[in-house]
């Protein structure tokens, strides 16, 4: 009887052993499929930012930001030629739950408010064109991102204001200057206000 009992012991144990790591599993899945929300950020091998923000007033901004480079369609960008327009900057890349749990709000604030002179352009330093355009046709991203694999636009940003996280979203007035900027993911709310503000002010 006591070996007995000992061998339904060890299936059982063997049994439960097996459920927990299905479970894992699935969680695994479950984090990854596209709809990622500030709670996966954990553990992920990135850093991210708490949603922290930060803006200036108009007689403390630096600036202004130069930026050129070539999106993963092949077009080329120059943020000089985007003076005079509210400009809104945001690093991502195609692994980043924060990222695609952003993503719609962004497409929406982008389409939303590209009439009142609002530009939107997405940084990715990390992916290959195809799991950025990937990324872009799942969530119907409808503004460009430049293909920053060398890093020069993310190190011409850091040279004015530090985007230590991914994401990060960086708005610029209409002189190209720093305005705003919010480390991880950002409210759509925030968001929204942050828009409205720069938007309202006239340029210089």
């Amino acid at each position: 009887m006591p070996d007995v009992a000992h061998r339904l012991a060890r299936r059982t144990a063997a049994a439960l052993a097996a459920a927990a790591l299905l479970l894992l599993a699935l969680a695994g899945c479950a984090a990854d499929d596209g709809r990622g929300t500030a709670q996966d950020v954990v553990d992920q091998g990135y850093q991210s930012g708490d949603g922290t923000r930060t803006t200036w007033p108009p007689d403390e901004r630096v600036g202004p930001v130069e930026i050129t480079g070539t999106d993963y369609e092949g077009g080329t960008h120059d943020l000089a030629q985007w003076r005079g327009d509210v400009v809104l900057l945001n690093t991502w890349y195609a692994a980043c739950p924060p990222c695609r749990a952003e993503a719609p709000d962004l497409a929406a604030v982008a389409t939303d408010y590209a009439d009142e002179g609002l530009r939107v352009l997405g940084i990715n330093s990390r992916d290959a064109a195809g799991a950025a355009q990937a990324f872009q046709r799942q969530l119907e991203v409808p503004y460009p991102s430049l293909d920053d694999t060398s890093g020069a636009a993310i190190a011409a940003l850091q040279g004015v204001v530090p985007v230590n996280a991914v994401p990060t979203t960086v708005l610029l007035d209409r002189e190209g200057r720093v305005a705003a900027r919010v480390l991880g993911l950002v409210e759509a709310s925030t968001l929204r206000a942050l828009v409205e503000d720069l938007l309202a002010e006239e340029a210089a």
